[in-house]
């Protein structure tokens, strides 16, 4: 499971939640192209996990042709400017890289060919995309020389083995994170009230079939 997935699972999603932004619109591809990132960042007490984020210029877009060498070249230089902004207003900001070597990345594909629960998790940029391994090995290493700043480090989390990735990135995110556990009091549930002149009805209720 993908820690982006993981982390809310806990929690309440009035405070957390997952962006997973869709292709750019025509319109929004006119824009800045870290605008449509800005309205999802967080309000003091709140968290926001990007699944993919703005570095899909750095990534995707710019391995499978989706913007220009130019333009790849330009978001390097300015998001760590972005980024610092975002810090100084006080925003936490944890960039995480998640690893997966060939061989694992095979494995999951084949995965999904061939388990029918799967399948509809594979696209044809998966396969496209796998035939471009080193380069996004390549985008990858300028990404960290570029953007592995001290008010933004990047972190790497190993992910072969998805549930010590889970753990790791998660118990990584909570030491980065000041906080103090909240004051509890008991709860007890109150007294239910009586039945007073309530009957049951006598309506014929359309049960579904108890399978299990």
């Amino acid at each position: 499971m993908n820690p982006s997935r993981a982390a809310p699972e806990r929690v309440s999603p009035r405070i957390f939640r997952v962006v997973a932004l869709p292709a750019p619109t025509e319109r929004e591809k006119s824009q800045m192209y870290l605008q449509r990132y800005i309205p999802h960042l967080p309000a003091a007490g709140e968290v926001v996990i990007f699944d993919r984020s703005w570095y899909n210029r750095a990534g995707v877009e710019r391995v499978m042709g989706f913007c220009t060498e130019d333009k790849a070249k330009r978001f390097l230089q300015l998001v760590p400017l972005v980024e610092k902004a975002i810090v100084e207003s006080g925003v936490i900001l944890l960039k995480y890289w998640l690893e997966v070597s060939p061989k694992e990345q095979t494995r999951r594909l084949e995965a999904r060919i061939d388990d029918g629960r799967k399948t509809w998790k594979l696209s044809d940029m998966d396969l496209k995309s796998y035939s471009r391994w080193h380069d996004y090995s390549r985008a990858r290493d300028e990404v960290f020389l570029a953007t592995d700043t001290s008010w933004a480090p990047r972190y790497v989390v190993h992910s072969d083995n998805k549930r010590r990735a889970r753990l790791n990135a998660l118990t990584h995110i909570l030491s980065k994170i000041p906080y103090e556990e909240p004051p509890h009091s008991r709860v007890k549930l109150p007294k239910r009230q009586g039945r007073g002149d309530y009957k049951e009805p006598d309506y014929p209720f359309k049960v579904i079939p108890q399978v299990f």
